[in-house]
């Protein structure tokens, strides 16, 4: 139970907290600019800029003292995801179908396997580098931004290291040339056999997860999540062979032994700060499941 000053005061925090970077992007977006780091959270995570500013309580949370203004303030408390008796607001659990039960079961079962599995921290973001490993400068996904090394360079540093990318997502980009470099070959239905909570991307995918449980995890998990995701990323894209200093971004040099060290210092950081957040994902999608029971 969330009295009326509870929960418009995290409507308001959550605003507060979410609007810029969902602005951002979609002002970016209507002058057709793009931005290297940040757009990667709104177009592979796909959630909407608008759903993502709306705070929703988690399910079987209930708000008092919802009047009619408070819906005109905030519309979405119209929607019907919502059942209403009197001045109290709740998610309708009878929305909650087998779908819905079977993807918060999935994601449960994945966080799990990942928090019981020993992590990983040498692969030093080469993720990125694999991406654009033997590639022309026309073919390089960020085209508009020098890569800090030539193409030989970037080759030879690549060719010199032990890629061991356990992430489907992250190795499916890979270059052809790449693949056959990489310690692993994961797969789609290997994921939830090789995901391991130091890999920066199965951490930053904790974001992915929660928004497939929107709305019944609840807008504070999910905002966490996006922090986390969007932590994750800068981290990511610093230590890329992309040159964005002109943005800000001060590279982390994994070319060099001191560059690596401070890569796998990051990565444990962004781990450690992951795994009460998973455990959080784990528990909300659990009340998925139960809520689900007819």
């Amino acid at each position: 139970m969330m009295i009326r000053s509870e929960w418009t005061s995290a409507i308001e925090t959550h605003d507060s907290r979410l609007r810029p970077w969902s602005d951002a992007f979609v002002d970016r977006r209507s002058r057709g600019e793009k931005h290297p780091v940040h757009d990667f959270l709104f177009t592979y995570y796909s959630f909407p800029p608008a759903k993502l500013k709306q705070w929703v309580p988690s399910v079987g949370v209930v708000l008092e003292g919802v009047d009619a203004d408070d819906r005109v303030a905030w519309p979405w408390l119209q929607s019907d995801r919502f059942s209403s008796v009197e001045n109290s607001l709740t998610l309708d659990t009878s929305r909650l179908d087998a779908r819905a039960r079977s993807t918060a079961k999935w994601i449960a079962e994945l966080c799990d396997g990942i928090l019981a599995r020993p992590a990983r921290f040498r692969c030093f973001g080469l993720h990125e580098w694999a991406m654009v490993y033997r590639q022309t400068e026309e073919q390089v996904r960020h085209a508009q931004h020098a890569l800090r090394l030539t193409a030989p360079d970037l080759a030879r540093f690549v060719e010199s290291q032990a890629l061991c990318c356990t992430h489907y997502d992250a190795f499916r980009f890979f270059t052809p040339e790449a693949r056959p470099l990489n310690s692993f070959t994961p797969t789609l239905a290997q994921r939830e056999q090789m995901e391991q909570g130091g890999c920066l991307h199965a951490n930053m995918d904790l974001y992915k997860w929660a928004v497939k449980l929107w709305p019944w995890a609840g807008a504070d998990l999910i905002a966490d999540c996006f922090f986390l995701a969007l932590e994750g990323r800068d981290l990511d894209m610093r230590a890329s062979p992309y040159d964005l200093a002109a943005l800000g971004y001060d590279p982390v040099r994994i070319e060099t032994p001191e560059g690596r060290e401070i890569y796998e210092n990051e990565q444990r950081k962004l781990a450690e700060k992951a795994t009460p957040v998973r455990l959080r994902l784990k528990a909300a999608a659990e009340a998925v499941c139960q809520w689900g029971i007819d």
